[in-house]
């Protein structure tokens, strides 16, 4: 890459042929008129935050300007600004924007301030893993390496993590492998997913309660900071959690010590708090549904898992890995232009869509050894379109016999088909997880409850309240 050469922000370093690094543009921010004219900060970061809170990058003291008021991300194509739903809007040549990428020197308004926006001619590398994997993640991109080494300097220490990404992109897998990566390796990894509890039990869920706290506490109960203490509390879906509730979290965070609903005793934690969410916690805090304080205090190390559609390259690797995993799979069945097929498309779903794809193809292949019967007329017709069940055979099982009645409406032959699809899945999934509900959650990349309504469509459970 030619330093000279400004329109890149990010740009991967080669010896031998063979990526040897990813290196990050040093950018410039010059405050031109405002309260703060005259201020001047340089940045070696792929994202730079500007607003009139603590915990920006750049901090301005512009009453105009919100909290967390906008970014500029930095990637291969060049500087994405992107407002963060602000009070008074971002602004680049008289127009309001809210997702745009800017040129070298371009002038941004916020509030009465003005800023000028310049990519300088250093860079920094950042270091990639050797490995192409890291925990129960795969990946051979560069982005992914790169993300791989990160994820091990900040397994090493005791921060907090707060992991962000879209649906579907493995922020679970990630936390688990911070728990194995880190010296807390043998305590407990407690997961608790706060978008599935009702409102009324999420402060027992997680402090615990006493006998008698409420109507039907009938016995004492260890919360889910008790039951971590040692180990790993991954708090998934945070950006769910009530916001009555988040000052009594920011609270056990900052004193390493509960009080069960119900209780007067302090019970001390010792434990490692990873959160996650698909929500943007700097626009919730904007919105105000989200206290600032925690999530400041959540985001002590920031990471943000890559969508599939910026790391495509994976998608054979990943297909191996699933295949790999699964009764039945065999990769050698993958023909070279369904591989191609699927790099093309947007994957909205991400890494949980495209192992269900494969594991649908599985299930409900229509001969074992069959290799995948896609054409490119099989397309979706817009990129973010879904995929058709690719067939694939399943070698333990035998083929799935599909047979169609045409004098059975087609509602009720459909309702039929998907029985019998749900019947076979979950029977496989809770096989291979010994019964274990949450863990065949978790591999099925759904929520226990999904689970448990699907046991009770099929007769086999009663959904739980």
């Amino acid at each position: 890459m030619d330093q000279a050469d400004l329109r890149s922000g990010t740009w991967v370093t080669y010896v031998d042929g063979k990526a040897a690094g990813l290196r990050v543009r040093r950018c410039l921010l010059e405050v031109v008129s405002g309260p703060d004219a005259g201020l001047v900060r340089e940045f070696e970061t792929h994202v730079i935050r500007v607003g009139a809170r603590r915990g920006s990058d750049l901090t301005l003291t512009d009453s105009k300007v919100s909290g967390l008021h906008a970014e500029i991300r930095l990637d291969e194509q060049g500087y994405r600004l992107r407002d963060l739903e602000s009070t008074n809007g971002t602004w680049v040549a008289g127009h309001r924007v809210n997702d745009i990428y800017v040129n070298p020197g371009t002038m941004i308004a916020i509030g009465s301030t003005r800023l000028r926006f310049e990519p300088l001619g250093e860079s920094i590398e950042l270091a990639i893993s050797t490995e192409d994997r890291f925990g129960g993640m795969v990946g051979r991109s560069v982005v992914m390496r790169e993300f791989f080494a990160r994820l091990a300097r900040i397994a090493a220490t005791d921060a907090t993590v707060l992991v962000t990404g879209e649906t579907g992109t493995g922020k679970e897998l990630v936390a688990e492998a911070l728990h194995e990566q880190s010296p807390r390796t043998a305590g407990a990894f407690v997961v608790l997913d706060c978008g599935a509890i009702p409102a009324n039990l999420v402060e027992s869920e997680l402090f615990g309660h006493e006998r008698g706290a409420f109507t039907g506490a009938v016995t004492s109960y260890a919360g889910a900071f008790e039951r971590a203490h040692g180990g790993t509390l991954f708090l998934d879906e945070v950006g769910e959690l009530p916001l009555d509730l988040q000052p009594k979290l920011l609270r056990v965070l900052e004193r390493k010590e509960i009080r069960r609903v119900g209780g007067s005793k302090p019970i001390i934690t010792d434990i490692r708090v990873v959160a996650a969410t698909n929500r943007d916690l700097a626009v919730e805090v904007n919105r105000g549904r989200f206290r600032e304080d925690l999530y400041y205090r959540l985001a002590v190390a920031h990471v943000h898992v890559p969508p599939l559609r910026e790391r495509r390259e994976d998608i054979p690797l990943l297909v191996d890995h699933f295949l790999a995993n699964m009764p039945g799979g065999d990769s050698g069945k993958l023909r070279p232009e369904t591989l191609d097929l699927m790099r093309k498309h947007d994957w909205p779903g991400n890494v949980r869509e495209l192992r269900n794809m494969i594991e649908r193809a599985v299930l409900l292949s229509e001969a074992p050894g069959a290799p995948l019967p896609m054409h490119r007329s099989s397309l979706p017709p817009t990129p973010r379109g879904s995929l058709p069940v690719m067939p694939l055979g399943d070698e333990k099982s035998g083929p799935v016999q599909v047979s169609i009645d045409i004098d059975v409406p087609f509602k009720l032959a459909k309702q039929q088909l998907v029985e019998e699809f749900e019947r076979r899945y979950i029977h496989v999934l809770l096989e291979r997880h010994g019964g274990n509900i949450s863990a065949a959650a978790r591999a099925a990349g759904i929520d226990r409850m999904s689970i448990h309504k699907i046991l009770a469509r099929l007769g086999k459970g009663k959904p739980r309240p």
